[in-house]
């Protein structure tokens, strides 16, 4: 192997390795191929629980994060994508593990990776459940990249599996209704293991079917548990007091209220972190769900930073910006491969000034003039780089005030523009 692989950072390596981050080719069989050759088992040393659904799974990976290390149990965390480095996909309590710790890992996998054709999510995640086996968690949660059914992550079996909403997003691998789409997630369920889903007001049946197909004790949000709102944890008649959620909205007090639901679960393996306490002791870190910044001081406009990126999304969006009076000033930007005219429908006549961001080095993002078309009628100033984003940012603080708002949401991408430092910075 040449001593410049080596030398590479982690994700430069992978892409060397196997190709960019937009090749995906949803299988199991490549990931349970090479699993095999290096000898992990479906069933990991420790308890898994597999996070998946359209909207709010990264804020329940959080929630759970947070619970585990609050009461003394080290937790590994596998999310995506990463914001600013690619060493944040894995936290090992509360840390991304160390850049030489991937790329050793990485490097040693070369060889499989020329002899089985895997994608940069499949042998990123293959190089995280090696690094997971090492570390020896007490509990390993894993995030599922796209889907459920055929993602990488799928391929070890969560004793709980998670599905935190469904709605239409990725339909062209996934389905083009909600019913295809939850019958995807739904893979992630396992035969005579638990299932918490939180679509409360319109579960799709095809889960609901699966988890019985499966004998899967299934546990339904307003049915079977909830999270009220003065804090108060429910199930079966019992209660318990719970730490607050990061946002005040009914999405997240959901979130939450499926995060303690899997605690509870597991209370027998893992029993310093039931009851859970009422207070965080080390609060949750999710970053661009509905996040509120003030990164130009207490006499600036405070920045609202969400990744929202469809319908249901941004609907949620739209809740968080009812109680604001004063100006709301938007940056939007979007994959081409979204609902755009869907997605941005619930902020249309709530923003009082648009722009829209120009991502020319991503060929999946919408363009200013795509996103343009589905704001007739809007208040749009123009365009601006994705890459000058904090500089204009900068620019349109100085004309507005303490009780106005700067919104910057609709990708990753939007997110990944703005510098670490601002997020110092939480109002």
């Amino acid at each position: 192997m040449s001593s410049l692989l080596v030398a590479d950072d982690a994700e430069s390596l992978l892409v060397r390795l196997v190709g960019p981050a937009q090749r995906i080719e949803l299988g199991l069989e490549r990931m349970q191929a090479a699993m095999a050759r290096v000898g992990i088992p479906a069933d990991l040393p420790f308890p898994v629980i597999t996070v998946a659904g359209t909207n709010g799974k990264g804020s329940v990976v959080a929630y759970l994060e947070a619970l585990y290390q609050q009461s003394g149990y080290r937790c590994a965390a596998y999310t995506s994508p990463h914001i600013w480095h690619f060493t944040e996909r894995l936290r090992v309590a509360g840390a991304p593990l160390a850049g030489q710790r991937w790329r050793e890992k990485l490097s040693s996998l070369a060889p499989l990776a020329e002899e089985i054709p895997l994608t940069y999510f499949e042998l990123s995640t293959l190089a995280a459940f090696l690094l997971c086996r090492e570390e020896a968690p007490d509990l390993a949660i894993l995030e599922v990249g796209l889907g459920g059914r055929l993602d990488a992550v799928n391929a070890v079996n969560a004793d709980i599996a998670i599905i935190s909403s469904i709605d239409l997003d990725h339909q062209a691998l996934l389905g083009l209704d909600r019913e295809s789409i939850g019958r995807e997630k739904a893979g992630i369920v396992r035969q005579g293991r638990v299932l918490l889903y939180g679509d409360r007001n319109s579960p799709c049946r095809s889960v609901l079917d699966a988890a019985a197909r499966l004998d899967a004790p299934l546990w339904l949000l307003g049915r079977d548990f909830d999270l009220d709102a003065t804090g108060i944890w429910q199930h079966d008649g019992g209660a318990a007091a719970a730490p607050a959620p990061f946002a005040s909205s009914a999405a997240q007090r959901g979130n939450l209220a499926l995060a303690l639901a899997a605690v509870y679960q597991l209370r027998e393996r893992l029993p310093h972190a039931w009851p859970a306490p009422a207070q965080w002791e080390f609060s949750p870190q999710i970053l661009g769900r509905s996040q509120w910044l003030q990164p130009w001081g207490e006499q600036g406009p405070r920045l609202l930073v969400d990744v929202a990126h469809n319908p249901q999304a941004t609907q949620a969006l739209a809740e968080t910006l009812a109680p604001e009076t004063g100006r709301i000033w938007a940056c939007w930007g979007m994959m081409v491969d979204k609902d755009l005219a869907a997605s941005v429908a619930p902020l249309r006549g709530k923003v009082d000034s648009w722009s829209l961001l120009a991502m020319p080095d991503n060929p999946r993002a919408a363009t200013p003039m795509q996103l343009r078309s589905q704001l007739i009628g809007e208040n749009v100033l123009g365009e601006v780089s994705l890459s000058q984003l904090p500089a204009q940012l900068d620019r349109w603080a100085k004309e507005l005030g303490s009780g106005d708002v700067l919104l910057c949401f609709g990708s990753f991408y939007v997110l990944s523009a703005l510098p670490r430092s601002w997020f110092l910075f939480n109002s």
